[in-house]
């Protein structure tokens, strides 16, 4: 059922509030069903909850007015980039205001001495890499889908690089982000480092619009690699290939990414991106750096992955080559959905220790067995994380509750391994119940900054904290 805002918040008006920002925004205010359940979407389970209007925002200016006429009424503002979340962030679960910022796609300044980039939040990885290819340079951080860098930073997102290049709390270096009382502040300036206060550019990446809206991005850059080269190698069990990984990490090997994917989602990726890739659990590697670096690291993966039964190993160089095997791992949620014809993919991810990704990748597809589910395990196992994504029927209520059950089972899990309910998916609405277990009384603090941040509630009510 559709919840209003006014219906949640006493006597708030929400009509004269709505017809302000309409005069404000004339054809950039758009409140039609069709419109207000695409802000309200996102790639999950969660059910859809929507707005009661949507703004294209195309500066800061316009946010600040958003917000500042929505504290006046007390309606909640949302923001939005291009809804590729998992849990639930766009949501509306109280109404209020979607704050679109996809035509806020500038890339502002390119310091390409400093291998900096000052971006808007709409700008998505993909159009950033375009620009910065005669450049010599590249933003390394890559999710999957091609979300906007503003989402990026705001759910701490990671991805396929990661364990090379570190997520993006790592490689924002500074943003401008619009408060709740209307405020446009600076966090930090472009300095490499600075001990000047507190780091509030930490504090807000990750804060899933719940602190404020993020209106600039200052990111930093890394050099196209001289050599790049891609390996495929596939494995008798997930444990032995979570053994090699954990080997090759603990060896030093310097690996830009490292993917795992079970059999099942080979198999849909081979049908559904028309690959011929071995149908057995498999590692999708990368490695970066100079021809020779390459080259050895190559070599001693594979020395490394033999002695685990590694078979079936294959390199690939040419850049048509290992677009097309990333376009398959990229591929694999459309991929799974395909093979699965009438189901939903419920997607979840958690992230342990590395000492731990054997023991708790291997349970997790035991555990799929013992409630009989239809589920795919792919993750970026690099850094310990991983996703399962669990096939249901949304008609079937027995289903779902097996697979409800086995999402909380899957985070108590990896918070008891001392891991956490999310590696990159964030909180927002899926995970709330989880965080209290994982980080116990630091809840009562996180409460504390938003309600100083926030006092009345309005910024993206309803995620990470209840």
């Amino acid at each position: 059922m559709e919840q209003s805002v006014g219906s949640c918040c006493g006597e708030r008006n929400f009509e004269i509030a709505l017809g302000v920002v309409k005069q404000r925004f004339g054809d950039r205010f758009q409140a039609g069903l069709s419109i207000r359940e695409q802000h309200g979407h996102t790639t999950t389970w969660i059910e859809n909850q929507i707005p009661d209007a949507v703004v294209f925002a195309t500066d800061k200016h316009d946010v600040k007015d958003v917000i500042k006429i929505c504290a006046d009424y007390r309606v909640p503002v949302i923001p939005y980039g291009t809804g590729t979340s998992l849990e639930g962030h766009v949501n509306a679960p109280f109404g209020g205001i979607s704050v679109d910022v996809s035509q806020m796609n500038s890339i502002l300044d390119v310091y390409a001495e400093d291998m900096q980039v000052v971006v808007q939040p709409g700008v998505t990885r993909d159009d950033l890499n375009v620009h910065l290819r005669n450049q010599g340079l590249f933003f390394p951080i890559d999710p999957g889908a091609n979300a906007s860098l503003g989402g990026m930073t705001a759910t701490r997102a990671s991805g396929t690089n990661a364990v090379r290049y570190g997520t993006m709390k790592d490689n924002v270096i500074a943003l401008e982000a619009v408060m709740a009382n209307g405020s446009i502040i600076r966090t930090a300036r472009r300095a490499k480092k600075s001990s000047a206060g507190y780091d509030l550019t930490r504090l807000m990446v990750g804060s899933e619009g719940t602190l404020g809206l993020i209106t600039e991005v200052t990111l930093k850059l890394h050099g196209i690699p001289e050599s790049i080269s891609a390996v495929v190698c596939s494995f008798p069990s997930v444990d032995a290939a979570c053994q090699v990984t954990m080997q090759a990490i603990q060896y030093g090997l310097p690996i830009a990414r490292i993917e795992l994917l079970d059999i099942a989602t080979v198999r849909a990726i081979n049908a559904y991106s028309k690959l011929n890739l071995p149908e057995d659990v498999l590692l999708l590697l990368e490695f970066h750096g100079t021809k020779s670096g390459v080259d050895e690291q190559v070599d001693l993966f594979q020395h490394l992955a033999e002695e685990m039964g590694g078979h079936g190993y294959e390199s690939a160089t040419t850049t048509e080559d290992r677009t097309r095997l990333w376009k398959g791992r990229h591929d694999a949620y459309w991929a799974i959905l395909a093979m699965y014809p009438g189901k939903q993919a419920m997607v979840t991810d958690v992230c342990v220790p590395i000492s731990r990704l054997a023991e708790c990748v291997t349970a997790a597809q035991e555990k799929l067995t013992e409630l009989n589910l239809s589920g795919t395990i792919a993750g970026h196992v690099g850094d310990g994380n991983f996703h399962t994504a669990l096939l249901v029927d949304l008609s079937d209520s027995d289903e779902c509750s097996r697979a409800r059950h086995y999402v909380g089972w899957l985070n108590d899990l990896a918070i008891s391994m001392d891991g956490t309910c999310t590696g990159e998916h964030g909180v927002g609405q899926g995970k709330i119940s989880y965080l209290k277990s994982e980080l116990g009384l630091a809840t009562d603090f996180m409460l504390a900054v938003k309600k100083a941040f926030d006092p009345h509630n309005i910024l993206n009510p309803g995620k990470i904290l209840q």
